[in-house]
């Protein structure tokens, strides 16, 4: 049950995501449904992955580089998921550090 309203908590912080960033738009909630389940499954397979590999960048940029790190995944998964759409490297990095903050306020359900 926890998981179900955690799974339309992220899908709903991507719709409000899409709502106040320029520049990132969503067809529909279902569209978002999809979107979030293909964002949790980048984030467990592929994020530690790339943060394993950037490590020496990370360390150098004091851990800021994995913002960057979070845009691409970003675009990302707008172009694996239809009816996401990312305009640019900024809107991706303004969505992803908005939908990070909304995340971390998700996690505590």
């Amino acid at each position: 049950m926890i998981l179900l309203v955690k799974w339309l908590a992220l899908a709903l912080a991507i719709m409000f995501t899409a709502w106040i960033i320029p520049g990132i738009s969503i067809s529909s909630f279902v569209t978002a449904l999809v979107a979030s389940v293909v964002i949790a499954l980048v984030n467990v397979v592929i994020k530690p992955v790339l943060i394993f590999l950037t490590l020496p960048i990370n360390i150098l940029t004091l851990g800021l580089f994995i913002l960057v790190i979070n845009a691409l995944l970003f675009m990302f998964v707008a172009y694996l998921v239809p009816g996401v759409e990312v305009d640019g490297f900024w809107s991706a990095f303004l969505g992803a550090l908005v939908l990070s903050i909304l995340s971390i306020g998700i996690s505590w359900l």
